[in-house]
């Protein structure tokens, strides 16, 4: 199969996902939104809705922006962490890592 297919394959499956996740959340805020004005008069809504909407928001940053959590911070990690291991000490943030004692 032609590469550009699998990687446009792909990302129209990490659409879909997104664009279902953003769905759910507008249809169950809304349902939480009639139940909470109907029942009260505290906006409780608004916790469920920022908890959901920070987890939608990061989904979000995910399919749209590639370098955030993508392939290729993916790659980067694996690369530190392999480097890491093999004693060379090019890892941004040596200090997150804790010796290992013999």
């Amino acid at each position: 199969m032609d590469e550009r297919y699998k990687r446009a394959r792909k990302r129209v499956k990490q659409l879909k996902e997104f664009y279902s996740h953003l769905g759910s959340y507008v249809l169950v805020m809304a349902f939480l939104s009639v139940i909470n004005l109907a029942t009260s008069d505290y906006p409780w809504v608004i916790w469920p809705a920022m908890g959901w909407g920070l987890g939608l928001a990061f989904h979000a940053a995910s399919v749209f922006l590639p370098s955030f959590f993508g392939e290729d911070w993916e790659e980067r990690k694996i690369q530190e962490l392999m480097a890491k291991e093999s004693g060379d000490r090019k890892a941004k943030n040596d200090y997150f890592y804790e010796e290992e004692e013999s």
